[in-house]
C-alpha cells in the first residue's frame, strides 16, 4: 500500500506542480533535462535487439537509441525520482533501477507486446496522470509503460 501511496503523489505532482522552466535570467551551470540512459548487459547486442524487435524502438548505428522530446503525444516533462532502498516498486526486478517509456495508446501498445509473447505483469487505468502498464526486459529491467492523460 506504502508503495501505491508514494507511486500516486509522485504521478500527482507531475500535473499539480509545473515544471521549473530555465529562463534566460537563470544562472549558468544547472541541468536542463535527462540527456540519456545507460545500462549494463551481459550481452547489450541482443538486449538492444530486443527493445528494437518487442518495443519497436528503432536503433541508430552506433547500438543505442534516441528519442525526441517534441513527438507527438510525449508528455512534457521526464520525472527523476528516488526510492528507498527497499522499496518494491520496481519488484519483481532486482535493478536499482526501473525504465519508463511514454506511449500513445496503451492498449494498442499492449496487445502488440503479448502478440510478441510479452508478459504483462499488471495494469492500472485508474491513476489521475494517466494509464500504466509494466513488464521486464530480457535482463530483469522493469518497465513502466505510460500513457499520459491528455490535457
Amino acid at each position: 500500500m506504502r508503495t501505491w501511496v508514494s507511486f500516486a503523489v509522485l504521478a500527482a505532482s507531475i500535473f499539480m506542480w509545473p515544471a521549473t522552466a530555465v529562463t534566460a535570467s537563470d544562472t549558468p551551470g544547472r541541468i536542463t533535462g535527462i540527456g540519456g540512459i545507460f545500462v549494463v548487459s551481459k550481452d547489450p547486442k541482443a538486449l538492444a535487439a530486443w527493445y528494437r524487435d518487442v518495443l519497436g524502438i528503432s536503433l541508430e548505428p552506433w547500438g543505442g537509441a534516441t528519442f525526441r522530446y517534441d513527438a507527438p503525444g510525449h508528455p512534457a516533462v521526464a520525472v527523476w525520482n528516488a526510492f528507498p532502498e527497499g522499496e518494491s516498486y520496481l519488484a519483481p526486478s532486482r535493478r536499482d533501477f526501473m525504465l519508463d517509456f511514454a506511449v500513445d495508446d496503451l492498449d494498442a501498445f499492449l496487445t502488440r507486446l503479448k502478440a510478441k509473447g510479452v508478459t504483462i505483469l499488471k495494469r492500472d487505468d485508474s491513476d489521475p496522470s494517466g494509464k500504466f502498464a509494466w513488464i521486464l526486459d530480457p535482463d530483469g529491467t522493469k518497465i513502466e509503460l505510460w500513457q499520459s492523460t491528455k490535457r
